[in-house]
């Protein structure tokens, strides 16, 4: 029996199992080289800062007089040393753990609260969209400065409440963010099928809605860091903040202002690591935001 055309033609392999949404946006963010410089550098400080103790440092507490300001590539201090002769790369390093701890930490407590109280607004609506968006109008009516400035200076100077201030400004622009993007899926077809099946509302925001609002809202509030990040060194500059002798890169930058024009290099350090954290944080987000873009 002869074999004809077809029966003789190799049988086509199965197609390949198609790439998750996630997957795709973690594989176009492993090709943007900002992203993944910006990503080397946040992991190599927050490293380094969490592994301070094991890196047999100087004391940052320590310092002596007769060493004081000391400018970079000094032997045994290659940062040199501050306005009381302390070792200023062990309290940089050191001084990332409370910076980044109070940068960070606000934008996550806002995340939280800011994204379960759009949440509940974009989908429920009517008088309860009315009363917690006309209250969080409130807040995002004042500048987010002058009112991190305002709560702290009610508060009193402290880590806590720094984080409390932070966490207040940062609430209502996640809010709004998060009450848009449920608007915008509150009526399309698997809510719908959805409130069909009989599922409560706290299930379709748990179940259905929150995963389709979360990556917008993320990306957003990624972006906030940076400004948390400036935010929380300028309270600590302005003595709302952080407390002496802890090293934080604001109160650094406070305590080091008067010997700018002694040693300029050396009181600018804590600048340039603000600095440099928080563009890190600024490209990472707009890098985010790209390639969760589907449309590109």
């Amino acid at each position: 029996m002869s074999l004809t055309a077809s029966d003789a033609a190799p049988q086509t392999a199965p197609a390949g199992k198609a790439r998750g949404y996630w997957a795709n946006v973690g594989r176009r963010l492993l090709r943007d080289k900002i992203a993944l410089a910006c990503g080397i550098i946040l992991l190599l400080i927050v490293l380094a800062a969490v592994l301070a103790p094991w890196l047999h440092l100087a004391d940052p507490y320590q310092g002596s007089m007769i060493r004081r300001l000391k400018p970079i590539g000094t032997a045994n201090y290659p940062l040199g040393t501050d306005e009381l002769g302390r070792d200023m790369l062990a309290r940089l390093i050191y001084g990332g753990r409370l910076s980044l701890f109070i940068g960070v930490l606000p934008v996550i407590f806002a995340f939280v609260i800011g994204t379960s109280l759009g949440l509940v607004a974009g989908y429920v609506g009517g008088k309860v969209n009315t009363a917690i968006m006309r209250t969080v109008d409130v807040f995002y009516a004042f500048p987010s400065v002058l009112l991190a400035i305002a709560i702290s200076g009610a508060l009193g100077a402290g880590i806590t409440n720094s984080i409390v201030s932070l966490t207040v400004v940062f609430v209502p622009q996640i809010t709004r963010v998060a009450e848009s993007v449920t608007t915008s899926v509150r009526n399309m077809d698997f809510v719908e099928a959805a409130r069909a099946s009989g599922a409560g509302a706290f299930t379709i925001m748990r179940v259905h809605m929150l995963g389709n609002v979360l990556g917008p809202i993320f990306v957003y509030a990624t972006g906030l860091i940076s400004v948390s990040m400036i935010l929380a060194a300028g309270l600590s500059f302005l003595g709302l903040g952080t407390k002496p002798p802890e090293p934080e890169w604001g109160l650094m930058l406070n305590t080091l202002r008067t010997a700018i024009y002694v040693n300029p290099w050396v009181a600018a350090l804590p600048g340039v690591m603000i600095f440099a954290v928080s563009i890190c944080f600024n490209l990472l987000s707009d890098s985010m935001r790209s390639a969760m873009d589907i449309r590109n």
